[in-house]
């Protein structure tokens, strides 16, 4: 005969079998997915419009450089004269404000209710005076047009290249991110300014520039050097064609070059047209 023990111990075993199959089952558990969010920077937009925030370390000359606008046309539509003081937390306008639709017509005669002409007082009209006889009238006199102003004297810049080194990439004008020409050499290389001027700007803030400089010639030409490892100069400073501004940096990449962009009115122009041969 088979055992009553035994026989419990296998009835108890077939029970227990379902529960432990179950309880190594695998069930997947749904994850939840967490959005990716970019660092937190902010970028100036590359096209003029809407508002900026002012942050510590900008300036007139390094906004109106990212949305490409000429620094004088930004100034007029903030209503800033030159030297065009900006603050922290400050807003600028990227775009020409509107202006009213509706004209205000000039005032009338009319509008105001005054039609009436004034009385002519009532006595003696002085008479013109007799001319003499056999004697023409004098002509008219001759009216010669005016003098125009001598043109004021404008020097032409003279530019020189900012570093000895190969072009590695060249300027096109449909390519926002090849508004210049960037020029390789080694880390430490000596930077010079290609013409006279005032450094404007100094400083980081501009993304994908590296340390940069800007240098304002005229009122139409500025130029920028981007990616230094020394900086020499600070904004106010003037400038001498030649002078050493900055040493050579490297790139996110690390390759050793600079960076260089002219701009006419606040728009790039191709340096190899400006640069001698």
């Amino acid at each position: 005969m088979f055992p009553i023990s035994r026989l419990f111990s296998l009835v108890l075993t077939l029970a227990l079998v379902p529960v432990f199959l179950n309880g190594c089952a695998t069930h997947k558990v749904p994850q939840k997915k967490t959005p990716v969010t970019a660092g937190h920077k902010q970028v100036l937009p590359r096209k003029p419009g809407g508002y900026y925030r002012v942050r510590k370390g900008d300036s007139l000359y390094s906004i109106a450089w990212r949305v490409g606008l000429d620094y004088r046309t930004l100034a007029r539509w903030n209503g800033l004269r030159s030297p065009y003081t900006i603050y922290p937390g400050q807003r600028i306008r990227l775009s020409a404000p509107k202006t009213s639709s509706h004209p205000v017509p000039p005032k009338s005669s009319k509008a105001t209710g005054n039609t009436a002409k004034k009385p002519v007082p009532r006595g003696k009209v002085d008479k013109p005076a007799a001319q003499p006889k056999n004697k023409r009238p004098a002509p008219p006199p001759v009216s010669r047009p005016a003098k125009k102003p001598p043109k004021a004297a404008i020097s032409a810049l003279h530019w020189q290249w900012p570093v000895r080194g190969r072009v590695l990439s060249r300027f096109a004008s449909n390519d926002a991110a090849k508004g210049g020409i960037r020029i390789g050499g080694r880390k430490g290389q000596r930077i010079v300014a290609a013409e006279s001027g005032q450094v404007v700007y100094v400083g980081s803030g501009l993304i994908g520039y590296g340390q940069l400089i800007i240098i304002k010639h005229n009122n139409k030409y500025l130029s920028a050097y981007g990616h230094n490892s020394r900086l020499l100069v600070k904004e106010g400073d003037k400038v001498s064609r030649g002078q050493h501004i900055s040493d050579m940096g490297v790139t996110h990449k690390g390759t050793p070059l600079l960076y260089f962009e002219i701009r006419r009115y606040g728009k790039p122009v191709d340096p190899l047209k400006y640069l001698p041969r």
